[in-house]
Order: C-alpha cells, then structure tokens, then sequence
C-alpha cells in the first residue's frame, strides 16, 4: 500500500536529525523520490511533506490558474518556491532546517502524522490541540452524512 498512515513521535538528536518513520521511506522509495519535499502548509501550523505525489497535486492545483496570473505565482511561490528538498542519510535521518522549526515550533520532538498521499511534520503540542479541533470536526461532518455529493443525472432536466 501506498499511503502515509498513522502518527510516529521521534526524537531530534543533538546535531538536529531526525529518523523519518520506516513506513513513511518505503512509500518515499517506491514514489520514486530521492530524499523528501516540504513546504510550510499554508492552512495549518504544520510542514507538508511527502515525494512527487505531493508535487503533483501541486501541480494540479496550480494547473487551475494562468501561468502569468497573480494567483499562480503567488501560489507557486509559496508551495513550490518555499518549498525545500532534504536528504536521507544512510540511516533514514533528515536534518531538520531551522525555518521548519520556526514555522512549527518543533523543538526536540517532532510527530509524523500521515494524510495518505502526504504527511505532516508537527510540534507534538500543537499537534495535539489541532487533532482535538479535528475529532470535532469530523464528529460534525459525519453526523452532517460528510460532504455533499452531486446525483447522478436522471436523463432528464430538473
């Protein structure tokens, strides 16, 4: 399977590197991505992480705008120019760069949290408030019956 799934808490070591859960490198290996790409999300206090599957669905959300219009680059700047490639050592570490910890509050602990396609990189506190926020949120939606879906077409005119 493909997929980013669960939440794993690590460590930072003293020269600031951090092992990306085993799982999280198997689904990086077989994406084809050397190494891991993050981006500062721009919805939450957390880094976007994954490989190219991540930058496709960049690409496809840029794809909706044209090239030259304000919206594309400013989108294109801050989910791909912001953007930042780390390495994997030999033993699956990355080093942590100082303006994700700045973006996140990540200190000497981090929590991957996986989203399927992608994963999160969080500070564990901050993680832990937005996850209550979250549970309440897919409470509501669930008992609401989840997002509205269109109906298939009849054949004729409402």
């Amino acid at each position: 399977m493909d997929r980013f799934l669960g939440r794993h808490a690590k460590r930072i070591d003293t020269k600031g590197r951090v092992s990306v859960p085993a799982p999280f490198r198997a689904v990086l290996a077989r994406d084809g991505f050397e190494g891991l790409f993050v981006v500062r999300s721009p919805v939450s206090e957390a880094v976007e992480a994954g490989g190219n599957q991540l930058i496709a669905e960049i690409d496809g959300l840029l794809a909706h705008f044209d090239r030259f219009s304000p919206e594309y680059h400013a989108l294109s700047t801050a989910l791909l120019g912001a953007g930042d490639t780390l390495a994997l050592d030999a033993e699956g570490r990355i080093v942590v760069p100082d303006w994700l910890k700045q973006a996140t509050g990540i200190a000497e602990e981090v929590v991957f949290v996986g989203l399927g396609t992608t994963f999160q990189l969080w500070e564990p506190e901050r993680f832990h408030r937005f996850e209550l926020q979250a549970r309440e949120t897919a409470a509501r939606l669930m008992r609401q019956g989840g997002p509205v879906r269109p109906t298939p077409s009849t054949g004729g005119t409402p």
